[in-house]
């Protein structure tokens, strides 16, 4: 069961020029940082940039949707 959205992941083909952008943008370095992704904690969401293809699925439009489960996650006053 989804209990909640809290990251979002750009597919990225340029993760240096990216995280370039993105730390200017929000004025911020990413807390993580490695070749195969980069994240940023946004306001306490996910900004996540993916050079990757990742596992992803689509939805009835076609959009391509990725999940993570993250075991440790508890909505708000759970």
């Amino acid at each position: 069961m989804v209990q909640g959205l809290g990251t979002v992941i750009y597919k990225v083909a340029d993760l240096n020029r990216a995280k370039a952008r993105y730390s200017s943008a929000f004025r911020q370095t990413p807390y993580f940082d490695q070749p195969f992704y980069v994240g940023f904690n946004i306001g306490g969401y996910e900004l996540g940039l993916d050079p990757n293809q990742g596992v992803t699925v689509a939805d009835p439009f076609g959009n391509l949707i990725g999940l993570i489960e993250n075991p440790h996650f508890k909505l708000p006053g759970q």
